[in-house]
């Protein structure tokens, strides 16, 4: 783990040493000392550490606090205060710059620890939140349907582009409207005003699908066809908001079409749907794993045995990373929809590839299986497109691994065929299986097989191998008795014509 680097702020320069030599003993990198705020600043912006312990009272015109203001509005990193004082009036003047830690003197070595390492941990979960939260919203700018989000109130709360150019209005307009002052929606046949949908959905908290033959009136004045979809979203069981989403109908309001329309709408509801009702479900749990070993830190603090913390700190870790993994499956699918995924094929030696994979991928996910390769072929060169071949056999080996018993074998086969022009690659496992049934939905998006009961997952995974298989124009087949175990079989061409 790379060492963190920290700046003290404390005017008393015996105790600035000491606490120097306390995180020199602790393993930290120590990047200045200051004596007054204004140095402070300057240290921190010249040295960027990764935390700072600042003394609130300090000699100068510019105390702690202050000083600590101007950082975090320019630099993001976690402060920790250090004072003799703990009177209400420093507290509520410290809460201001939203700190860390807070530490009184007199304070031990093991203080100063508990408080740098909960800090640098609520820190770096906050920033990993933080861009989630930033690459959900980036999603969302990205979708072809306008998407509106508003909460328990009806007040809207974002706008994408799409929602922006329909209605007419910017999201920095919208901002504390009510939903129904943007999206005024018409009867095409009796002309009269829908009455708006959004309070059902609060209501019922339930789907609501907009009725046939609608149209938008947007700012200007504008009437645009629309098809229109609403659903609810909870946060620890209570309705927290809804999310509107709905597109143009202009060019499809034509007589010959009606009937192909709509259906393809109601299919567009159905997976906007269950989009939004999936990722919201698989983002809550690990959010909410989080939440309780966050408090349950800071309610025992130092109390916590290095055995309690390190259980408390993987937890969280799982929870980013499961929330890491299914961000990276939405945003690998949205570039497989739009088309870009990229045009990139390289040249690739595809037994040493696999090779490079398996000890990469027995590396993170340090399983007990035991990953068997066997390459059939001297001559395995390929042109292919390296990035997709990572996702697809890393999803495949992570299918093979979840789903059988602890300790059980995997094999992973390669051959190359020069007369065919074809490599094909397997990989068997002698887990659970797939029941028969369910077999020729396992690529949909979001299905999940009956028989995986409480094994965790999103429905994703062969979607994106699919994806990858489908653009190397290569072709997937499956395998499997429930019970037995599942091969996969994937054919590619050797030289890839990347679609």
């Amino acid at each position: 783990m790379e060492q963190a680097k920290i700046l003290v702020v404390e005017d008393e320069i015996i105790v600035a040493r000491t606490i120097s030599n306390q995180l020199h003993q602790l393993g930290y990198i120590v990047t200045g000392t200051a004596s007054s705020g204004k140095a402070a600043i300057s240290k921190a912006l010249e040295t960027q550490p990764g935390l700072v312990l600042m003394d609130i009272i300090l000699k100068g015109e510019m105390d702690g606090i202050t000083a600590a203001l101007n950082i975090r509005e320019n630099l993001d990193i976690p402060i920790i205060f250090l004072t003799a004082y703990g009177e209400d009036q420093t507290l509520k003047r410290a809460k201001i710059t939203q700190p860390f830690g807070y530490v009184v003197k007199p304070f031990t070595i093991t203080d100063l620890r508990i408080a740098i390492e909960i800090a640098l941990s609520q820190h770096k979960l906050k920033r990993e939140l933080r861009e989630n939260r930033d690459q959900l919203a980036t999603l969302l700018n990205c979708m072809n349907d306008a998407v509106v989000a508003i909460n328990e109130q009806g007040i809207v709360t974002f706008m994408n582009p799409v929602a922006e150019n329909l209605t007419g209005w910017k999201q920095e307009e919208a901002l504390g409207y009510n939903i129904s002052d943007i999206l005024k929606i018409i009867d095409d046949v009796t002309e009269e005003i829908t009455p708006n949908p959004i309070a059902n959905v609060l209501q019922q908290q339930e789907v609501v699908y907009l009725g046939e033959f609608n149209s938008l009136i947007n700012k200007n004045g504008q009437r645009i066809p629309i098809g229109h979809s609403a659903l609810p979203f909870k946060l620890n069981n209570e309705i927290s908001g809804a999310v509107v989403v709905f597109w143009d109908l202009s060019e499809r309001r034509q007589k010959e079409y009606l009937e192909q329309a709509l259906k393809k709408e109601q299919e567009l509801n159905r997976l906007n749907s269950l989009f939004i009702s999936t990722v919201s479900h698989e983002f809550r749990n690990p959010l909410a794993m989080i939440q309780t070993a966050v408090e349950l830190i800071e309610i025992q603090g130092k109390n916590l045995t290095e055995n309690k913390k390190n259980t408390y700190f993987t937890r969280i870790y799982d929870a980013v990373q499961s929330m890491e993994k299914l961000m990276e499956d939405v945003l690998f699918m949205g570039k497989a929809e739009a088309d870009y995924l990229g045009h990139n094929p390289v040249s690739i030696k595809l037994d040493n590839f696999c090779r490079d994979l398996i000890e990469e991928f027995t590396f993170i996910k340090n399983s007990s299986h035991k990953i068997t390769f066997n390459c059939n072929s001297h001559h395995t060169d390929a042109m292919m497109n390296e990035r997709l071949l990572h996702y697809l056999f890393i999803n495949l080996l992570s299918n093979a691994v979840k789903y059988s018993h602890p300790g059980s074998e995997i094999q992973f086969n390669l051959s190359c065929d020069l007369t065919t022009g074809v490599a094909i690659f397997e990989i068997q496992d002698q887990g659970i299986g797939i029941p028969k049934l369910d077999q020729n939905r396992i690529f949909d998006s979001f299905f999940r097989a009956s028989n995986v009961q409480s094994i965790h997952g999103n429905g994703l995974g062969l979607v994106v191998v699919k994806r990858c298989v489908d653009a190397h124009n290569g072709e997937i087949n499956i395998s499997s008795q429930e019970g037995m175990g599942t091969t996969f079989t994937v054919t590619l061409p050797l030289n890839s014509v990347i679609s």
